[in-house]
C-alpha cells in the first residue's frame, strides 16, 4: 500500500498525524507546504492526502484542485482551522472526500482516514469557488454536519426543507443552497407565509391580473415568477392557509400556475426551498397540514440545531456580530471580556443566533469603552430577568431581526434611532429589497400593540393616544394582523 501523504505547514500536526497512523501500522510521508507535494506528485502519489486548507504559497484548495486534476480518483482529505461554511463547500465541491475542523480528535481522524482507503469512488471534480467572508460560522458538531449537507447539496437543484427554532439561521442556510447551486446567478426571492395576511398571500405567491380584485390596477408579477430560474424560499411554510397548500402542491407537482384572475398558465422554473419551525408531522396529523404536500417539500430535510445545542459556538459568533455590526456603524469593535465571554456563553438565549446578534448589536450602541465588562451588559441579563427580547413581531416572522428586541427599554433617548439606523443599514448591505417597507410594517405595528396593551385592547383609545384616525387603525389592524383589538 502506497503511504499516506500528510500537507501542512504547522510542524505539530504533521507530528501527531505521523504518530497515530503508525501506530496503525500506515505509512506516512510529510511536507510542510502545497508547493512540496506538488512536486512530489512528479514521480510518486500517495493512498490518501491530508492536506491543510490555509498555508504560506498556495492553499489546500489549490493542492486540491492540482491533484483532482491529474488524479480524479485520490481521496483527499482537507483541514482547516476556519470552521465556516465556504471552507466545507469549497472541500466538496473541489471533491474532497471530507474535512477535519482543528483542533480534531485524533482517534476519528484516524478512523476517516481509514475509510478513505477504502473508499473507491469519489464525487465529480468541480472547481471550487471560496468566498471572502464566511456566511455561516460554527465549530459545534451539530453545526459541522450542516455544513457537510450544504456541501453535498451543492450541485443539486432538489427541494429542501429546513426545520428548527426561530432565530436559528434558517433563512441563511436558503441563501446558502442557493448561492452554491446552479441557480447562483438567478434570484434568490425569500417569502414569509406568516407575515401576509391570508387574503393577500395568493397574489403575493401566483401574481394578480389587472382587475382581479379590487385595488387591482395593473397585473403583478408574483413570487413564483420574480424568482424564475432561480430560488424560492418560503419561511414559516407550516403557517400556510391550507386552501393555498392546495395551490402550491399542483405547482411542485406539474411546474405551473395561474395569476389570480388568470386563464392562461405559466410555467414555473424554480426551486423550492421551504423552512419552519413547527412540527409538520404533528399538523399533520391535527389536519392543518396537507400530507402530500409535505412530502413533497420534505425530500431532503436540514435540521438546524439551537444555539443550546452549540453553546460552544457563542464566542465565535459573538466576535463576527461584534464586527460586523461596527463596521456597518463605522466604529471600532467592541471587545468582549474574559468574564464578560463566559458569562454570555452561560445564558439562555431562546432567541438563539438571532437574540445573539441583536444583544451584540446593543453592546455595539450602547456599551461604554471598548473593552465590555459584564456589568456593561443590558440589565436584564445581568440582574436575572429574560434576556432582551428578539421574537419577532408574528405578523413580521420573516422579516430581519426587530430593532425593538435588541436593547433593553428605556434606552438612551436617541438609542433606538441609532439601533434603527444600524438595522436599515445591515439590510441594505445585505441587499434586501422593500426595507422601507419591512421596517415600516414593524414600527407601526410596534406602536399599535403597544398603545393596544396600555388600552386594554380598546382600538378607539388606543387611535386617540397615537394620533390617529378611528378608521386608520382599524386598517392598520387587519394589514398587519393584530389580534386583542375591540371597539369598546
Amino acid at each position: 500500500m502506497k503511504p499516506i501523504w500528510i500537507v501542512d505547514d504547522d510542524a505539530s500536526i504533521r507530528w501527531v498525524l505521523e504518530k497515530a497512523l503508525a501506530r496503525e501500522s500506515l505509512e506516512t510521508r510529510s511536507f510542510a507546504n502545497a508547493q512540496d507535494a506538488l512536486a512530489a506528485f512528479e514521480h510518486d502519489t500517495p493512498q490518501v492526502l491530508v492536506s491543510d486548507i490555509r498555508m504560506p504559497g498556495e492553499s489546500g484548495i489549490e493542492l486540491l484542485q492540482a491533484v483532482k486534476a491529474r488524479h480524479p480518483g485520490l481521496p483527499v482529505i482537507i483541514i482547516t482551522a476556519f470552521s465556516d461554511l465556504d471552507s466545507a463547500v469549497a472541500s466538496f465541491q473541489g471533491g474532497a472526500f471530507d474535512y477535519l475542523a482543528k483542533p480534531f480528535d485524533i482517534d476519528k481522524a484516524v478512523a476517516l482516514i481509514r475509510r478513505a482507503l477504502e473508499e473507491s469512488l469519489r464525487e465529480a471534480s468541480v472547481e471550487a469557488a471560496p468566498a471572502e467572508t464566511p456566511e455561516i460560522l460554527g465549530h459545534a458538531p451539530a453545526m459541522q454536519e450542516v455544513f457537510r449537507a450544504i456541501g453535498r447539496l451543492s450541485q443539486s437543484n432538489v427541494t429542501v426543507l429546513i426545520t428548527g427554532e426561530s432565530g436559528t439561521g434558517k433563512e441563511l442556510v436558503a441563501r446558502a443552497l442557493h448561492k452554491h447551486s446552479p441557480r447562483a446567478a438567478q434570484p434568490f426571492i425569500a417569502l414569509n407565509t406568516a407575515a401576509i395576511p391570508k387574503d393577500l398571500l395568493e397574489s403575493e405567491l401566483f401574481g394578480h391580473e389587472r382587475g382581479a380584485f379590487t385595488g387591482a390596477q395593473a397585473m403583478r408579477r408574483g413570487r413564483f415568477e420574480q424568482a424564475e430560474n432561480g430560488t424560492l424560499f418560503l419561511d414559516e411554510i407550516g403557517d400556510m392557509p391550507f386552501d393555498l397548500q392546495t395551490r402550491l402542491l399542483r405547482v411542485l407537482s406539474d411546474g405551473h400556475f395561474y395569476r389570480v384572475g388568470g386563464h392562461q398558465p405559466v410555467k414555473a422554473n424554480v426551486r423550492v426551498i421551504a423552512a419552519t419551525h413547527q412540527n409538520l408531522e404533528q399538523r399533520v396529523r391535527d389536519g392543518l397540514f396537507r400530507e402530500d404536500l409535505y412530502h413533497r417539500l420534505n425530500v431532503i430535510r436540514l435540521r438546524l440545531p439551537s444555539l443550546r445545542e452549540r453553546s460552544d459556538d457563542i464566542p465565535i459568533l459573538a466576535r463576527h456580530f461584534l464586527v460586523q455590526s461596527a463596521r456597518q456603524l463605522g466604529v471600532e469593535p467592541k471587545r468582549l471580556s474574559e468574564p464578560a465571554m463566559r458569562f454570555l456563553a452561560g445564558l439562555e438565549l431562546p432567541g438563539n443566533v438571532r437574540q445573539l446578534e441583536n444583544l451584540c448589536n446593543w453592546i455595539t450602541v450602547m456599551a461604554p469603552g471598548q473593552t465590555v465588562e459584564v456589568k456593561d451588559l443590558p440589565r436584564d441579563l445581568t440582574q436575572g430577568s429574560p434576556p432582551p427580547s428578539t421574537l419577532q413581531d408574528p405578523g413580521l416572522a420573516g422579516a430581519p431581526a426587530p430593532v425593538s428586541g435588541a436593547a433593553p427599554a428605556p434606552a438612551a433617548p436617541d438609542g433606538w434611532i441609532a439601533l434603527l439606523e444600524l438595522q436599515a443599514a445591515g439590510m441594505l448591505g445585505a441587499g434586501q429589497m422593500d426595507v422601507m417597507d419591512t421596517l415600516g410594517r414593524q414600527f407601526e405595528s410596534a406602536l399599535i400593540k403597544t398603545a393596544l396593551k396600555h388600552t386594554h385592547g380598546r382600538k378607539n383609545d388606543a387611535a386617540i393616544r397615537l394620533g390617529i384616525g378611528r378608521n386608520t387603525i382599524t386598517r392598520k389592524i387587519v394589514e398587519l394582523g393584530i389580534d386583542g383589538a375591540r371597539d369598546e
